[in-house]
């Protein structure tokens, strides 16, 4: 594997790239090879929940479904944060049945994040995709077990080089979310902002893939 892209809602079908692809329970794309699936902070519908865990738990026991997520939480959400927190347990429950992986969205609730994680006793991987904030969190968040996933705002916001710089080579990976640019190119910034051929870089990701996808 060339490049993995842990988080990515465009499947572009390259021969070189491994890309979780994100789906949500209504509206699932069987014709996808490997993906995650979860029910965003963003998108609750409490009128639907009881169909969207019927559709997750089939597909978390299906081999090429690697991961849960993206879910968790967003104080920008409509739905009450209760809400939030009730569906987002849920679903870490469930991580933990099927022994996958789970892909976080979090705005804001860092905290309540990190609680809920050793409240449930979670020993499933954790990776925050996205990660656009301080050091000083990321290690927070490292220091609780977490992984880092850096794309976009690693593309567009140069203050994050430092940010970049500080993680531990075997806690982060790497993403496209919903940019243009291909994972090449985040391949390419990442290697550049640690020093690193490309091949030392993929050489990393591999490895950090492995520890997280192949864990059974």
């Amino acid at each position: 594997m060339k490049f993995f892209n842990l988080h990515t809602h465009q499947f572009t079908n390259q021969p070189d790239v491994l890309e979780l692809v994100n789906q949500y329970p209504q509206e699932f794309d069987a014709a996808i090879p490997f993906y995650s699936i979860g029910i965003h902070p963003l998108f609750i519908d409490e009128n639907r929940l009881d169909k969207d865990f019927q559709v997750m738990e089939q597909k978390l026991a299906l081999p090429e479904c690697l991961a849960l997520g993206e879910c968790g939480l967003d104080k920008r959400s409509e739905t009450s944060f209760e809400v939030q927190q009730l569906v987002f347990e849920k679903q870490l429950i469930l991580a933990e049945k099927h022994q996958k992986p789970v892909v976080i969205h979090c705005v804001a609730a860092f905290q309540e994040l990190i609680e809920i994680k050793k409240r449930l006793k979670i020993k499933v991987p954790m990776i925050v995709h996205g990660f656009s904030k301080k050091v000083e969190l990321a290690k927070q968040l490292i220091d609780n077990g977490f992984y880092v996933s850096f794309g976009k705002n690693l593309l567009r916001n140069p203050e994050l080089e430092s940010v970049f710089k500080s993680i531990q080579n075997d806690r982060f990976l790497l993403e496209t979310d919903m940019v243009e640019e291909g994972i090449q190119e985040v391949y390419a910034l990442a290697a550049k902002y640690k020093g690193l051929e490309l091949s030392e870089l993929q050489e990393i990701v591999n490895k950090n893939y492995s520890k997280v996808f192949c864990q059974k």
